[in-house]
């Protein structure tokens, strides 16, 4: 006999198997939601919905935009440089520096980093996608903005390599940014320093 009926364990297990919620997190939540007002349960059930049906990748810079719209408002600003590049791992290293507003370029968002180990290479990230990018002779300079892991500094080296004998400047966040840390969790003054003291790779 089970002491939690199936709806709610089965909740309990979907919250369990999202990033950083544990079974304890997770029991808290479903058992939240079923105290709460109905129409709570039912806008968190449309909105979750709506995050698939609704969203897609730009097809410039694979950031997320809304489904039917090819280019997200970043890629199609007329405000934001074409000089600038910045490419990072994932759309939410995107908000990440949006949020410090000192970035007025342009994004790539690679969807992950090289990792041998877990067979993740150059065709299974969008780094192909970035060369052909940069063929069309506009951008001047490209910030990697991968975070400051092993599999990170992989990719930026990579990208380097492919990039600098195209003749553009290619540069790294500057190390004020936590070794081992993700750029999602970095607090505003860290990334703002990171971007002003940007260092160009050697």
């Amino acid at each position: 006999m089970r002491a939690i009926p199936d709806p709610v364990q089965n909740l309990i297990d979907a919250f369990s198997r999202l990033p950083g919620i544990g079974p304890k997190s997770a029991s808290r939540l479903a058992f939240f939601l079923l105290k709460a007002p109905e129409a709570l349960s039912s806008d968190l059930a449309e909105a979750l919905e709506a995050l698939k049906s609704e969203t897609s990748q730009c097809q410039r810079c694979f950031n997320i935009t809304v489904k039917g719209v090819e280019i997200c408002d970043i890629c199609a600003s007329s405000e934001r440089s074409d000089e600038t590049i910045c490419v990072v791992e994932e759309p939410l290293d995107v908000l990440a520096i949006e949020r410090t507003g000192v970035y007025q370029g342009k994004y790539h968002v690679l969807m992950g980093v090289l990792s041998p180990i877990e067979g993740i290479g150059p065709d299974q990230i969008k780094i192909f996608p970035l060369l052909e990018r940069l063929k069309n002779g506009l951008t001047k300079e490209v910030i990697i903005a991968t975070n400051p892991s092993m599999e990170g500094d992989a990719t930026a080296l990579y990208l380097q390599q492919r990039i600098t004998p195209l003749g553009i400047k290619v540069s790294r966040l500057a190390r004020g940014l936590p070794v081992g840390g993700d750029i999602e969790y970095a607090d505003q003054g860290t990334l703002q320093r990171a971007l002003a003291y940007r260092q160009e790779m050697e």
